[in-house]
């Protein structure tokens, strides 16, 4: 424990250090949701307004998730390996990333309420499934980056290899996101969060079971 939270210090430190990726991805959220203020103003169709929520999500957390994994050279790579358990370690990536997920979820939640609306009738379950989604996304992005990571062409490999995961995870989300948006039956999203759940158990146990044999290379 006390190793997985020296790690997230460690990362906290350098991300702040670094104040322009931070700024970056703030940025990038206004940047979106400013444009597509332009394109639709305040007649946006419930659809279209979630799925550009969660095209934002999916694309600024790979943007998020990338500096993950590839900062860490092969020489910090050997210091890690004698300091920490694979364990400690993938699970501070995993969270870490999970947070940033998290953060650029609630300001495009916040920039779409200012700039377009927020027509979400079913807070709680929206919510929810911000909680869960952002949890497989961060998830899946931080495995992939892994893998991908000991690659030449780490970005690109990353972007390929999370896509057809990403994609039912996506589709899950939009569709809970809808419910949210009609203010549904709730008994109608149960499935779904249970499939959203039965998802972040097998990534997070995939990660610490394939990152054993990562943490070797």
């Amino acid at each position: 424990m006390k190793g997985i939270i020296h790690l997230l210090k460690k990362e906290f430190k350098l991300e702040f250090r670094q104040k322009t990726s931070l700024a970056s991805m703030i940025l990038y959220v206004l940047g979106i949701v400013f444009i597509c203020f332009l394109s639709f103003r305040h007649t946006i169709r419930g659809e279209v307004w979630s799925g550009l929520f969660w095209l934002l999500i999916f694309f600024a957390g790979i943007n998020a998730a990338s500096k993950t994994f590839f900062t860490e050279n092969r020489e910090k790579s050997i210091y890690n390996y004698s300091l920490y358990h694979p364990s400690e370690f993938i699970f501070s990536k995993l969270i870490y990333n999970l947070l940033l997920v998290w953060m650029v979820s609630i300001s495009g939640v916040i920039a779409f309420s200012w700039m377009i609306s927020f027509p979400v009738q079913d807070t709680m379950l929206f919510f929810i499934t911000i909680l869960l989604g952002g949890m497989a996304l961060s998830g899946t992005l931080t495995l992939m980056g892994c893998i991908a990571s000991k690659t030449g062409n780490s970005f690109t490999v990353m972007s390929l290899l999370s896509m057809p995961v990403c994609i039912p995870i996506m589709l899950i989300c939009l569709r809970l996101t809808r419910y949210a948006l009609d203010g549904l039956e709730r008994s109608l999203s149960y499935n779904y969060l249970l499939a959203l759940l039965l998802i972040d158990v097998i990534i997070v146990s995939l990660s610490f079971f394939l990152f054993r044999y990562l943490w070797r290379e």
